[in-house]
This record gives C-alpha cells, structure tokens and sequence, in this order.
C-alpha cells in the first residue's frame, strides 16, 4: 500500500494561507485518493487526528529539524518551500511547494532575500518534483533559483468556501452596506490605500484577519482619520469560518490589493460568492482574478476612486454573478488534490 505524507507542520499557526492550504489539501486528499493509497499526515501534537480516523498521524518533534526518522512514506510532500523538516536525503521521493518568492517583490533587505533564497535552494536541491501554485511564481523561480532540470508542475490553489447559511451573528454587523477586505494585516497586503474608497460614498470598510503588525493597523486607522472616514473603517481581526461566510456573503465588493502575492486564496472564495472584485495588479493577482475582477492600476486616491466606481456601474449593468461563480469553480480543492495525486504517482 502506498503511504503519500502531507507535511501539515506549518498548520501550527492558525488563520494563515498555510494552515488553509494544508487543511483543505487534506481533506480533498483523503477523498481523492485511490483505495489502496494511505495518508499519513505530518503534523503538530495538538492537532494529532486532525483530518478523522482516515488518515495515520505521525507527531512533529522539533529535534527533526537536526534530524528526521525515516517514516518510510513512499512519497513526502514538503509543503512550505523554506522548511527545515525534510526527509533524509535518498531516503524517500519528495514533492516540494513554493508558494512564492515575496521577499523580492516586498523590496526586503538584500541580505534576506539571500538567505532566503538559499533555504528554499537547499529545498529544491533535495526534491525530486517543484510544484508552484502559479505560473508568476514559477517565473519567480525559474528567473531567481536553479531549478535544475528537475520536474515541475503548477498546480492551482482551490478557493472552496465553506457555507453557514443560517449564520447571522457576525463579530461585528455593518450598519450600512459595506465593502470587504481579508488577510494578515501586514505591510504586505497594502491595506492602507483603501479607507480612500470611502470618500464620496456612504459605505462601511471591514478588514478582516489575524494582527500580524500592529504598528500597521495604527497605519490604516491613521489614514482612515486623515481622510475623515475613520468612523467607517473596522478592523476585527482574526474572524471564524461563520463570519469570513457572512462578509463574503453580504459584502457589497471585495477588495485585494496585495503587492505580494503567490496566489490570493480569498479572491477566490469571494468569486465563489459572484462578489465584484478589485484587485491590485501585482504579482499573481491578474493570474488568478482574471478577467471577470477589476484592477488598480496604480494607488492614487483618484485612480482608485475611479476603477472602484466604474467597476461597480459596470457590475450592475452587466449582472456578471454567475460568470463569476463559473470562473471561480474551476479553482476547486478536488481539482488541487487530483493534480497533486498525479504527482505522487509519478514517484512511487
């Protein structure tokens, strides 16, 4: 019987892409997988039986970035493309994602972005497939890494939203129509351009998801008072399941403009909802919004002003809901493992 590892040992930090990345992997793994192929998932001891009776666990141990035990999987799937927690060398075939190369486009530190660079090298040099989760990052990669005539693939995140319909008890209830945003509040994703989008208008701003620089958040507060909407922005921080559903669900518009993105999940969860989107064109985000979202050119309050109300004009003259939901369901979780499988095939 073939035992396909998932390393799940980045779902330690909840309410990030990683830990929905491995999560729903998981899960479509588990429901794809043919019946003679055993999931054993790699994973914190809290979360030891995390995906049901299903699969076998097998408990992460700090020592194992010095060390790791041969678990003799017939393939290992590296999930996050800087991890120390690797299969010995020659020991078993290892399937490694890169989920981007952000530290470039975020203009970090030069030296960083080498030592960066050089974790995810040693990676690739001890995989045996390269898979990114775009083709701007496998451009990244190919341009800034030696990828060394190794297989590739890209394989698309899934954007799958997971439904509460009778949910009506969000952390925080707009009292008026209201525009959404979500992500790690960081620098990164460019929060601070959009309380600009609340001048002229009578809409509220929620941006949700978990505090990772507070410094940050003061940053957008601050902007918000400059502009005088101050009043209409929120930020709740890490929100649950239930309310990521209800936002997306009554949200008006959702707004993404990231600068640094290998693929943007919840641009697809708020297609999956025929939400107009407006989107930043920096790295993946044209890639994975395609033609059916809106784009900041640049974020000039003006500019900005304008795509967000022709964007909307154009949305309601067209009524392209259904196109949305369309184009966001070929970005399905099952799809995701089914590509994976694929790859783990090859190697066993």
């Amino acid at each position: 019987m073939p035992r396909l590892l998932l390393d799940c040992e980045k779902m330690k930090y909840a309410n990030t892409g990683l830990y929905e990345f491995c999560k729903q992997l998981g899960y479509a793994l588990l429901k794809n997988k043919a019946a003679n192929e055993e999931m054993v998932f790699y994973m914190p001891k809290h979360l030891q039986g995390f995906f049901g009776e299903a699969g076998t666990y097998i408990k992460k141990n700090s020592l194992h970035k010095y060390w790791m035990p041969d678990f003799k999987p017939d393939v290992w799937h590296t999930t996050f493309q800087s991890t120390r927690y690797i299969p010995q060398a020659g020991k078993t075939p290892m399937v490694l994602t890169i989920h981007d190369l952000n530290c470039i486009h975020e203009k970090q530190a030069p030296a960083k972005v080498k030592a960066i660079l050089q974790s995810v090298q040693k990676n690739i040099d001890r995989a045996d497939h390269i898979v990114t989760i775009s083709q701007f990052v496998m451009n990244d990669v190919k341009t800034h890494l030696n990828l060394k005539n190794k297989a590739t693939s890209v394989v698309y995140n899934g954007g799958h939203l997971e439904a509460f319909p009778d949910f009506d008890a969000p952390a925080y209830r707009p009292a008026r129509p209201f525009l959404f945003s979500l992500g790690g509040v960081n620098a990164k994703k460019n929060f601070h351009v959009l309380p600009a989008l609340l001048v002229g208008n009578d809409y509220e701003l929620i941006i949700a998801g978990p505090i990772f620089d507070e410094h940050y958040k003061q940053q957008i507060q601050m902007k918000a008072l400059e502009l005088g909407v101050a009043d209409r922005v929120k930020i709740p921080g890490a929100i649950s399941y239930p309310d990521k559903y209800w936002y997306l669900r009554h949200c008006e518009g959702f707004l993404f403009p990231s600068i640094a993105e290998g693929f943007g999940i919840p641009v697809i969860e708020a297609m999956t909802m025929g939400k107009p989107c407006f989107l930043s064109t920096k790295t993946s985000l044209p890639e994975v919004g395609g033609p059916l979202s809106y784009y900041f050119l640049d974020f000039e309050p003006d500019n900005m002003q304008a795509v967000f109300r022709n964007g909307m004009l154009d949305y309601r003259q067209k009524h392209p809901a259904d196109a949305i939901k369309a184009y966001a369901a070929r970005f399905s979780y099952d799809n995701m493992a089914k590509g994976y499988l694929e790859i783990y095939r090859s190697l066993y």
